[in-house]
């Protein structure tokens, strides 16, 4: 494919330079694999010369099935004082048995004088030495331009006298770094304006995000003629970040007209991003632009009244364009549209003017004010509406339980949990221990209720969070309970709110059983007709 600008992906080498990114080898070739089908060009699997997990990568690496993206090998200059051909880093370079090399040398005075201490007579040739060696030994070169845009402020000659060595030597392009990630994006746009009249050969960009401007100075790059564009992917990298390849290829694409992958690839955009947060062990953030679950999400009820008639009223672009899709929220602020949408979603066809509707909008913002979040527990939410449309099955209804806590002598913890519940009209009694009060809790409800709705054994509890409301109130703050549930196939979340945790944990864990009842109601029915019906009174287990 014909690309107006190349991609290079420093996610393997740069990125794993961020705090809490650690990636081994396996990693690091699943990931190739994805950004090879997002339609990177150069992808920088690390440093040969630096340690021998990167050495090993490039030996994997040889073997991977890759479409068109180039494995790039990723390195320094020559030492001070030695000939090109005996530097150990080039060796190694050249070992990897990668493509092409990017190598970077230094372009800002102060670090020549300062760091590395030698003239910049002898910068300048360290710079062509190794270029030339590289060059020579049938390599594609990408010089690096370390600190160039603060070396171009402090002395500019010498700048420019850098990476025309790089040129002169044979490089294939010129990257011209913002390592601090200082530099604003209309000077970027400058002083690539001014390299563009030295040099001949492509102008690369490489930002870090130090200023939180690492994507803009990258579109500020393209615009001013460099065609060569480095990044990583969800902007992992040392300090603050690089340029977050993420955000830069839809800008790029959708909004610059400039080609980078093909539409198909972008469309992959939303899946590889959260494929790499997952390989690195990230968590992803909701509100990462382009692929992140809130990018697209809408809450406020005017937003989404004017977004069901015309997306592009509070959508800068369509999310299926990148993989991602609209999300609309319920909450306080909503309106009568987020209902209808959600509803819909979950399966429901509601009449606007059904006063129901009106009566369930109420009582989602009444319970929202007591401190519910149905945008975090759906599963409440669905059967919040099917309560308001007369939809709902009371399988069991709590009579009362009863939490006991002792404190051995040995100073060990016990915790028992006694339930009483009504199911279809029988009452049914049981106790249970557990390794705290809810999980005594979940024990007793299920064993209630497991003699008459087996299927409770096919789910459990796989998360469980609480957020204190107000801690202005100390211990008689109301307190959030989010309950995460699983059958191994699909997951749901439900909430309970109260000043007390365990009532809270009741409702939370209440509605995660009814909600999965709810949803195998036909199969829960047949279970039950084939079984005795039990005595009246109360059943104790």
């Amino acid at each position: 494919m014909n690309a107006d600008v190349w991609l290079y992906d420093t996610t393997l080498r740069d990125g794993t330079q961020g705090e809490g990114i650690s990636l081994s080898v396996d990693d690091k070739l699943k990931i190739a694999i994805k950004l090879d089908q997002l339609g990177v060009h150069y992808i920088e699997g690390g440093w040969p010369g630096s340690n021998p997990k990167d050495m090993n990568f490039f030996e994997e690496a040889k073997k991977l099935p890759l479409n068109q993206a180039v494995i790039t090998a990723f390195g320094s200059t020559r030492r001070p004082g030695i000939n090109a051909k005996d530097d150990a880093n080039l060796a190694r370079i050249l070992e990897s048995g990668a493509e092409a090399a990017a190598i970077f040398g230094k372009t800002w005075d102060f670090h020549v004088e300062e760091a590395l201490q030698i003239t910049l007579d002898e910068n300048i040739q360290m710079i062509y030495d190794s270029v030339r060696f590289l060059k020579e030994n049938g390599m594609e070169v990408i010089f690096d331009a370390e600190h160039f845009f603060d070396g171009f402020k402090n002395n500019k000659t010498f700048a420019l006298k850098a990476v025309f060595a790089a040129e002169e030597a044979g490089a294939d392009c010129v990257t011209l770094c913002d390592t601090n990630g200082g530099t604003l994006p209309d000077e970027i746009a400058e002083i690539i304006i001014e390299v563009k009249k030295v040099l001949r050969i492509p102008i690369g960009i490489h930002c870090h995000n130090d200023g939180e401007l690492a994507v803009a100075n990258t579109l500020e790059a393209v615009k001013a003629g460099a065609v060569h564009i480095q990044g990583t992917m969800n902007g992992y990298g040392e300090r603050c970040g690089n340029a977050n390849l993420v955000s830069i290829i839809p800008n790029l694409q959708l909004k610059m007209g400039r080609v980078c992958v093909a539409e198909d690839q972008l469309r992959q955009l939303t899946a590889i991003s959260k494929y790499v947060h997952e390989i690195a062990n990230q968590t992803p953030p909701n509100n990462q632009p382009f692929t992140g679950k809130s990018a697209f999400a809408h809450k406020g009820g005017m937003h989404v009244s004017a977004v069901l008639k015309h997306p592009e009223t509070y959508e800068h672009l369509d999310p299926k364009l990148i993989g991602n899709e609209r999300r609309v929220l319920v909450s306080e602020l909503s309106g009568q549209s987020n209902l209808l949408f959600k509803a819909e979603e979950l399966g429901f066809s509601l009449d606007k003017k059904d006063p129901a509707v009106k009566e369930t909008i109420a009582e989602m913002k009444e319970m929202e004010h007591k401190g519910y979040q149905y945008e975090a527990a759906e599963a409440s939410f669905e059967l919040l509406i099917r309560n308001g449309i007369g939809e709902n099955h009371e399988y069991f209804r709590l009579d009362h339980f009863k939490i006991f806590t002792n404190k051995e002598e040995d100073l060990s913890l016990s915790t028992e949990a006694l339930v009483k519940v009504s199911i279809n009209g029988e009452m049914v009694m049981t106790a249970a221990e557990g390794n705290g009060p809810v999980n005594a809790l979940d024990h007793a409800l299920r064993k209630a209720i497991g003699e008459y709705y087996p299927l409770v054994r096919e789910m459990h509890l796989s998360d469980y969070k609480v957020r204190v409301l107000d801690d202005a109130e100390a211990t008689a703050s109301a307190v959030r309970v989010l309950i995460e549930s699983s059958d191994g196939k699909n997951k749901w979340s439900t909430i309970g709110v109260s000043e007390n945790i365990v009532e809270a944990s009741w409702h939370a864990l209440a509605d995660s059983i009814r909600y999965y009842f709810m949803k195998h109601h036909e199969r829960l029915q047949t279970v039950r007709k084939t079984m005795a019906i039990p005595e009246h009174g109360v059943k104790n287990h």
